[in-house]
């Protein structure tokens, strides 16, 4: 194995450690010797467990090669090891997903003398540097790098594109502007790719596809951190299109809705973050695709789900809604999702925003001086007299609003720059509530509650209220902060 390794990063000649002295030595103990040492992950900044590692003889008519594997703590160690000069790499499925060639040392075993060599992942750096063959720097980006495999053979995914998009804002002298740059890559034989020169901090959405078949449009933090991994998944789906059969309460004709389907499956349980009791009756659902409710264990589990990586949806009465990347494959694990109740975010938005009479200030700066979107002020809304505050954006252009029903919970939608139709971000009081929708705004914010309210259309989003690449516009929702302890 090793002897056929492409020694990328270069051989190192490793003087042996230290030896025993005050003893009688005789020609056996002289030609054997323990070699031992530690693998490291050099990226993740830990030891690697489980990698496999080989002592291989240089001498061709010796045939001498040792395997073993590292144990919990990264440690290996071969013993009775005859003098000689020896190749010293290992492999780990970590070293497949960074796609670069077991790292190779040289070593040399002489009088019994025990010998110390650690072996380890490249450094950040260093992989960067080889992927995207340009020396790192301050402004360099940060490289993604990962593996397309099929969700049902696991095999890796040759000529599959991976996309990677975000938006970059910029000021001009008649405002803000913004582009959508990506970065493209193709998967080699291996299924591997590498994106370079990502932004960060920041966040980017990854998108793989091959033929028909893709992943969901998944959105990653790319943290200041020079690289970063992430496998993707691809799976054959079929289109299903489902009615659903109770009409709203302001429409008598209900419109299709077209979800993916497949033959995964996901299994799950949903708890309080708190004390960790389970909640009973939680929506789960896979974004586009087939939905459940948990029972009263809070246990799931969903089926015909479209297989590859997906985004997962979870939302529960009382609680903030979560939002998770899942990879849909034969034996996928339990996933645990611990959600915080909306009393207990809500309680930590109030005690970090700003005076109220500052986030009006800049509410009435914005309302005078941008026109780029819609304000409405507690004068406009009380015309209206909403019973719920969802009531007061189906007064408002541009905005579609569809009332909760028996199998759904509703939702707010307006024109996209990536889609016909798209689900605005949510601020209130300048946090972005993230998955946020319509059940969520009216069981937290009441319509006497509304000190003003901002609306922008896709392209038009203030930099401050734009959440990565979603893509679409924005509703902004400043509120009379009551204190904390009073109730709801």
């Amino acid at each position: 194995m090793l002897r056929r390794c492409l020694m990328r990063f270069g051989l190192l000649v490793v003087v042996p450690l230290f030896a025993r002295t005050g003893e009688a030595q005789t020609p056996d103990t002289i030609s054997r010797a323990t070699v031992s040492g530690v693998a490291h992950d050099s990226v993740a900044g830990k030891v690697l467990a489980g990698a496999t590692v080989q002592l291989v003889s240089t001498a061709e008519a010796a045939g001498d090669v040792r395997t073993g594997i590292t144990d919990s703590l990264g440690r290996f160690m071969f013993n009775d090891v005859p003098n000689g000069r020896y190749l010293l790499g290992f492999l780990h499925p970590v070293l497949d997903s960074l796609g670069v060639e077991p790292p190779v040392r040289e070593l040399v075993v002489a009088g019994g003398r025990a010998v110390r060599a650690d072996v380890a992942i490249p450094s950040a750096r260093s992989l960067r540097r080889a992927i995207c063959e340009q020396p790192s720097g301050r402004n360099a980006g940060v490289v993604v790098v990962g593996i397309v495999r099929d969700a049902e053979s696991q095999a890796p995914v040759p000529g599959a594109t991976v996309v990677a998009e975000w938006i970059e804002l910029s000021v001009t002298r008649v405002g803000f502007t913004r582009r959508v740059p990506r970065v493209v890559a193709t998967t080699a034989a291996t299924g591997w790719f590498g994106l370079c020169n990502l932004p960060a901090p920041g966040a980017i959405t990854l998108v793989a596809i091959s033929g028909a078949d893709s992943t969901a449009r998944i959105e990653i933090d790319v943290s200041a951190e020079e690289f970063m991994r992430r496998d993707l998944y691809l799976g054959p789906r079929r289109d299903l299109v489902v009615r659903d059969s109770t009409p709203s309460a302001d429409s008598l004709v209900t419109s299709p809705v077209l979800q993916r389907a497949s033959r995964g499956s996901l299994i799950g349980v949903v708890v309080a973050a708190v004390r960790g009791e389970p909640l009973a009756d939680a929506r789960v659902s896979i974004v586009g695709g087939p939905q459940t409710r948990t029972d009263e264990r809070g246990e799931w589990r969903l089926v015909s789900v479209p297989l590859g990586t997906r985004t997962l949806e979870i939302r529960a009465l009382g609680y903030y809604p979560e939002r998770k990347t899942v990879d849909v494959v034969a034996g996928a694990p339990s996933i645990r999702t611990a959600m915080s109740t909306m009393r207990a975010v809500l309680d930590t938005v109030r005690i970090t925003a700003a005076p109220l009479s500052e986030n009006m200030r800049g509410f009435m700066e914005r309302r005078r001086g941008s026109g780029m979107g819609r304000y409405l002020t507690p004068a406009d809304i009380a015309r209206h007299r909403p019973v719920f505050t969802s009531d007061i954006f189906g007064r408002v252009p541009g905005l579609e609003v569809v009332k909760p029903g028996i199998m759904y919970d509703g939702g707010i939608s307006m024109r996209g720059l990536f889609a016909d139709r798209c689900s605005p971000a949510v601020y209130i009081d300048g946090h972005y509530m993230r998955s946020f929708g319509l059940v969520d705004i009216d069981d937290w914010v009441h319509p006497e509650e509304v000190a003003g309210i901002e609306v922008y259309s896709a392209g038009m989003v203030p930099p401050q209220f734009q959440p990565g690449m979603s893509g679409c516009g924005s509703i902004v929702i400043w509120t009379r902060i009551r204190p904390a302890s009073a109730n709801r």
